[in-house]
């Protein structure tokens, strides 16, 4: 139980409310991942000089050990999962905190102390600095547990196999938690903390399981208890009925079922067609995606290869990288993001700088300022996979601001033959979107990016959480804003956040006129099934009654209340 617990469990019948994340039913015991004994940060004598150095080498090699486990989980996952958990990988190799710790150990404390003042002053200097920094918080108390564990000969902390389908629930869970989890029996995710756009909330949408997260009170129910999960409300009711729950979930799988007899294409139930796409990381993930009815990729996502490596991949190691997921997808559309680095993903070899708040410093698009060939190089390599493969993608850069930064984006693209466009994340892209498609063939909306600075909160704060979430009716203003600056000029105008991956929010973005929406593969089939059930009008309706509410609960209701 956390500092913040009540001191009794909640009554039977208690409904507590979050951030829904992922959609659907599930009725289950809770779980809740093991965790090692608090450790006193000044347990143990100070060491001789003389032990000092066999400490040091003991601890490098527990780090070294559980970096190396979390790179093999990386390489051995797919998609959302492969990337954080390669993120997390290359934050156990960080030099900051080891070499906090290795001085520590020279200064005489047992490496277990060492490694909890090394994390201890690093969690303090990232939650200082906020943002996308903030969310590596998680992260690092996630290594330093797998750490002391292995330096302890203890099995490493994490999600214990349930016997039965359960729901998980936690304060917070780091990505190696979250990653490997099995959707038939982890059935449902909720946390405390984490907002709509966290790891936890990224693979729960990638396991199609129902999340909700920024849910207060969440830790005072123990492990054992029933509840009910309604991920598509954000409710968590505690020891309900239990014939009610079991007819809700019931409910839930039927519409499930009906979900999963949707094939395809995208289009309303009165025939407007609304492109249904795949958000992918890798080659395995777009293969994935092929045997869902997604009818390309709306986001392949290009940080995998330029991650956990000490120098830039040749044109020709990521011209095979990417003609994987055009050759997945042979004669259909596939959209490239350029690298989306920097921030919480530094490269090794891109020089980043110490940024006081990286969330808003030197990332995407503006890397290649500094380091103008990583994108030349970046952008010759896709020209060379699509020879390769027959199949010429579309290619978008992130983190767009200015008009300029889109033409000088644009004109670098055309000369390697390929069709241009770009992010649309930042607030001033979406005010002067009408400026941008002058220089560019399309846009594609990036969601998660949109509401974090829209609404000036970190994507990670369960205090703020609601502010980040997509319904914000400002951020869906903004969507509208950049939809209509296409529609004039008749370019196409996408979606490609984790917005998209909700059947109702995705209904009330084709009423704007989104003329396509990339999700997660789990979530294709759900998408398209609500879509195939409601008519343009309906979306329409949904749409302007969404746009006159002041809040993001009374948005979600005003579609429901048109849609269903």
């Amino acid at each position: 139980m956390t500092a913040s617990s009540s001191l009794s469990s909640p009554t039977a019948g208690t409904v507590l409310h979050g951030v829904p994340v992922v959609a659907g039913v599930q009725y289950a015991p809770v779980i809740r991942p093991g965790r090692l004994p608090e450790v006193d940060a000044d347990a143990g004598a100070d060491l001789a000089e003389g032990d000092r150095d066999a400490e040091g080498q003991r601890f490098t090699a527990a780090a070294a050990a559980v970096a190396e486990r979390l790179r093999d989980r990386a390489a051995h996952a797919t998609g959302a999962a492969s990337e954080v958990l390669a993120a997390t990988a290359t934050l156990a190799t960080d030099r900051g905190w080891l070499g906090a710790a290795e001085k520590r150990i020279k200064d005489g404390a047992p490496a277990v102390r060492a490694v909890n003042g090394a994390i201890d002053q690093f969690v303090e200097m990232f939650t200082k600095l906020g943002g996308l920094m903030a969310e590596r918080v998680t992260d690092l108390r996630d290594i330093r547990d797998r750490v002391v564990a292995e330096l302890n000969g203890l099995p490493e902390p994490g999600v214990p196999l349930p016997d039965e389908p359960s729901v998980l629930c936690a304060e917070d869970l780091a990505p190696a938690d979250t990653a490997g989890l099995d959707p038939s029996l982890v059935v449902a995710l909720a946390t405390t903390l984490g907002g709509p756009t966290s790891h936890t909330a990224i693979i729960a949408r990638q396991l199609g399981i129902p999340c909700i997260v920024a849910v207060p009170g969440l830790d005072d129910i123990p492990a054992g208890t029933m509840v009910l999960v309604d991920g598509t409300r954000g409710t968590i009711t505690v020891s309900p009925d239990e014939a009610t729950a079991r007819n809700e979930v019931a409910e839930a799988r039927r519409a499930a079922d009906a979900a999963a007899d949707w094939s395809g294409p995208g289009t309303t139930a009165d025939g407007h067609a609304v492109a249904v796409l795949a958000n992918v990381q890798d080659g395995a993930a777009a293969r994935a995606a092929r045997e869902t009815p997604a009818e390309g990729v709306g986001l392949f996502r290009t940080e995998l290869c330029f991650l956990n490596t000490d120098t830039e991949p040749t044109v020709d190691e990521q011209a095979s990288i990417y003609a994987e997921v055009l050759e997945a997808f042979s004669g259909n559309k596939v959209v490239v993001r350029t690298l989306d680095a920097g921030s919480d993903k530094p490269l090794k070899f891109a020089g980043h700088p110490d940024e006081a708040n990286p969330a808003l410093g030197v990332r995407g698009i503006r890397i290649a300022a500094n380091n103008p060939a990583l994108l030349d190089h970046q952008l010759e390599a896709i020209a060379v996979a699509a020879e390769r493969t027959g199949n010429p993608p579309w290619v978008m850069a992130p983190m767009i601001a200015t008009a300029d930064e889109a033409k000088n984006f644009a004109d670098k693209a055309r000369a390697h033959g390929l069709t241009p466009g770009v992010m649309i994340e930042v607030p001033a892209a979406a005010l002067l979107a009408d400026r941008i498609l002058q220089h560019v063939d399309f846009l594609s909306i990036g969601t998660n990016d949109l509401a974090q600075y829209t609404m000036a909160a970190d994507r990670m704060s369960a205090d703020l959480a609601t502010l980040t979430d997509p319904w914000q009716p400002a951020v869906l203003a903004l969507v509208a804003m950049t939809v209509k600056a296409g529609a004039a000029v008749g370019k196409p105008v996408g979606v490609c956040g984790e917005a998209a991956a909700d059947p109702l929010l995705a209904c009330v973005l084709t009423g704007f006129g989104v003329t396509s929406l990339s999700a997660a593969a789990a979530a294709v089939q759900g998408v398209g099934a609500k879509l195939s059930q409601v008519t343009l009008q309906q979306c329409r309706d949904a749409a302007d009654a969404v746009v006159g509410t002041s809040s993001a609960a009374e948005a979600r209701a005003a579609a429901l209340s048109v849609l269903g």
